[in-house]
């Protein structure tokens, strides 16, 4: 377990925990408008096939809609790596696609998207407030006990590491590095932990760690971290 946490925080790099390689603002850069990017959240650009944010991820990025994620308060440049990676890259594919790497919706519009784009339209969103009264929560009481148990101390047999590792005891994450979960949607979390144990969403860490989890660890960890404050 120990060598596992290490390697882990070595590599500093998750997606459901991502630093942002590739994506970070160059000293000479223009900075970021959040104004720009608030207006790209509301009203899309048709112009260029991007649609309005706000129709999947709700006002200020506080989704409604347990398949999509809220994106309100979430990390500038995490954001940013998420657009950045639904995208393909040169003749590489993307990292992020759906099971058995079919496209998601965002593999049709993050193509459009310009990094200046999407550097504004992240600024926005992390500056947002995630609506507490209506975020995600834990809905299955009957495993809380076990996901408490993964998300603070791991599966020691199983060589998986705490989740609170890198994600924190109150699952707030860390700014810049690791997404916060807490508030986010259980069924969007489950999700995205499928698709990293299936390797469909590519990330050598976080499939190392779903991968030795099993479909009920999955579950309850989901659960639980949803309901974390």
């Amino acid at each position: 377990m120990k060598r596992a946490l290490s390697s882990m925080l070595m590599v500093g790099s998750l997606v459901l925990a991502g630093a942002v390689p590739g994506v970070a603002i160059a000293q000479d850069a223009k900075l970021p408008d959040a104004k720009a990017g608030e207006q790209l959240f509301v009203q899309g650009d048709m112009s260029r096939g991007v649609l309005a944010c706000v129709t999947c991820h709700g006002d200020a990025g506080n989704s409604t809609i347990p398949a999509n994620p809220n994106l309100a308060a979430m990390p500038h440049e995490y954001l940013a790596k998420q657009l950045h990676d639904f995208a393909p890259q040169g003749d590489k594919p993307a990292v992020r696609t759906g099971p058995d790497g079919a496209p998601s919706i965002m593999s049709t519009i993050a193509p459009a998207l310009t990094p200046e784009d999407i550097q504004n339209v992240s600024l926005y969103l992390s500056q947002q407030a995630l609506d507490w009264d209506a975020a995600g929560t834990a809905t299955d009481e009957a495993t809380m006990d076990h996901g408490q148990k993964i998300w603070r101390a791991g599966i020691e047999d199983r060589k998986v590491p705490a989740c609170a590792a890198c994600h924190s005891a109150n699952g707030a994450g860390l700014p810049g590095e690791f997404p916060r979960l807490a508030g986010q949607h259980p069924e969007y979390i489950l999700e995205q932990l499928k698709l990293f144990s299936s390797g469909d969403r590519a990330n050598a860490i976080m499939h190392d760690i779903a991968s030795r989890m099993t479909p009920p660890d999955l579950a309850a960890v989901a659960n639980y971290a949803a309901g974390l404050r």
